[in-house]
Parts: structure tokens; sequence; C-alpha cells
């Protein structure tokens, strides 16, 4: 079960359920798959709706591996993400917004 307060996001992918969080080195293998000068950049990147499918790919990725998930990269290329590519997106920002934020209580 996905913890907010950790910072988890669930996806579901093939219809299992995967726990994201992205940890201080997922952070930062994310900001060089990004090619991001800063994590400043990373999230502004997706405040102001430029973002790449290939970003939303490098967050899941990330979120992925610091959750633990044994979710290959062909995995999740080829995978049926629950809710399409707008629920990618949307898990992929959540997961980057609650790395720096505490959820609403």
């Amino acid at each position: 079960m996905a913890n907010p307060w950790r910072g988890d996001v669930a996806l579901v992918i093939d219809g299992e359920t995967h726990v994201m969080r992205l940890t201080l080195g997922a952070l930062a293998e994310l900001e060089a798959a990004m090619e991001a000068d800063s994590l400043l950049a990373m999230v502004q990147r997706f405040e102001s709706s430029s973002f790449t499918a290939g970003d939303v790919l490098a967050l899941l990725r990330a979120g992925l591996k610091g959750g633990g998930c044994g979710v290959s990269d062909e995995g999740l290329l080829h995978g049926d993400i629950e809710g399409g590519p707008i629920a990618a997106a949307r898990a992929a920002a959540e997961l980057l917004a609650r790395a720096f934020t505490a959820p609403p209580a």
C-alpha cells in the first residue's frame, strides 16, 4: 500500500500495483537522466508542462527503482499502465511533488 507520508505513489502496470518512491539516489539518477541542471529545474519542467514522454518514463523508472519494484525497463516501456499516458504523467508529477512536500493532513 502506498504511504503518501513517505512519498509513495502507486502505479498499476499490467494489472499489478507497484509502489514508487523517489529516494535520494533515485533523484540523483533522475537528474542525470533528464539532463537537468538542478532538482528545481526538474520540478519546474513539470510545473510549466514542458515535460516530454521521456521525462515521464525517467521519473517512473526512478520511482519504481526507489520503491524497490522489480519492473524492468522493458516492462515499463511495453506494459499496460492503468489509465494510459495521462495517468502515467499524473503519477510522475505526483511522485515528484511528494518527494518535496508533505501530503495534506
